[in-house]
């Protein structure tokens, strides 16, 4: 039992072992207006956070008001691309009508595939270096009420979703300060 223990910690660490280490892939998607947004021009103007997501995923929809006030308060100093994968919805609309500031990239499931995205959300913090800084996969579990087992995927994310953004902000804070390796 304890083998198993540590091997599902490790399993959680290995993520942050290559964050600060790796390159991440390059690629280009298309917006929905037509125009492409290719992530090694992006990452020359500022960090970008690449938000993994979907229209269903009630953790995306309780984080996304945490990154737009990142966003709301850094400005042009940060990107958020949000790459939708997995979804049958209408990922531009659902952006639009919640007024969200980000890059909304429909076609995602290639890129998800390319970094091993399987689940929503996803969030990697990528610098102007094209290094990855932040993996949210990384993250331990955050504590939730002892009755998780009886509460909805939305009052779940209700609790992970400021611990989520809290962290998120804490590595861009790094990033934009220039105190990473």
């Amino acid at each position: 039992m304890r083998f198993i223990k540590i091997a599902a910690v490790l399993l959680i660490l290995v993520p942050a072992l290559s964050t600060g280490t790796e390159l991440v892939p390059d690629w280009r998607l298309t917006t929905a207006d037509g125009g492409s947004v290719r992530l090694s021009q992006e990452v020359q103007e500022q960090p970008v956070i690449l938000f993994f997501w979907a229209t269903w995923c009630p953790y995306c929809k309780a984080l996304m008001p945490h990154l737009q006030s990142i966003k709301l308060e850094l400005g042009d100093d940060v990107e958020i691309l949000a790459i939708n994968f997995r979804d049958k919805g209408d990922p531009v609309a659902f952006v639009e009508a919640a007024g969200y500031d980000f890059i909304v990239l429909a076609d995602g499931d290639d890129v998800a595939k390319l970094y091993g995205i399987h689940g929503t959300p996803g969030v990697l913090i990528v610098d102007r270096d094209q290094v990855l800084r932040f993996d949210l996969r990384a993250l331990p579990q955050h504590e939730i009420p002892s009755n998780a087992d009886e509460l909805s995927h939305a009052k779940k994310a209700a609790y992970r979703a400021p611990y989520w953004a809290a962290e998120i902000r804490r590595s861009l804070d790094l990033v934009l300060e220039g105190a990473v390796d």
